[in-house]
């Protein structure tokens, strides 16, 4: 087992459930049962899920990657919790404003340099195995 990926999987499945449940939520409220029914308010809500599941698998594959090829444990628990609260800030952004919001920024922009830095680091590493 790979401790520490699983540890923030565990954590970014409960947070997708609570995204989900922001969704269903905002459906029952405006009594949608499919899609958005063209609110803005639940195409962000419905965003903001998605865009987890987007992105989650994707961290998730390069974090085991890097734990199974030997990274340092507190490089991996770094980019973990990092990876974490990306993803709260920016579900909380895109759900609490339209448009641009720090959460939304910052969540966009630790997202993106996590899963780089990650690719970059197990690029560089399966290439000095070659």
């Amino acid at each position: 087992m790979a401790p520490i990926t699983t540890l923030y999987a565990a954590l970014l499945a409960l947070l997708f459930i609570v995204l989900a449940g922001v969704v269903v939520r905002g459906r029952l409220r405006h009594k949608i049962h499919l899609g958005t029914g063209s609110r803005g308010e639940i195409e962000q809500q419905v965003r903001a899920h998605a865009n987890l599941a987007e992105y989650a698998p994707v961290f998730l594959i390069l974090l085991l990657l890097a734990e199974l090829g030997g990274a340092a444990a507190w490089l991996l628990h770094a980019a973990g919790a990092t990876f974490v609260i990306a993803r709260v800030l920016h579900g909380t952004g895109l759900n609490s404003a339209r448009g641009e919001s720090f959460g939304r920024y910052w969540g966009t922009v630790l997202t993106w340099l996590l899963i780089v830095a990650l690719a970059v680091h197990l690029l560089v590493r399966s290439i000095a195995a070659i």
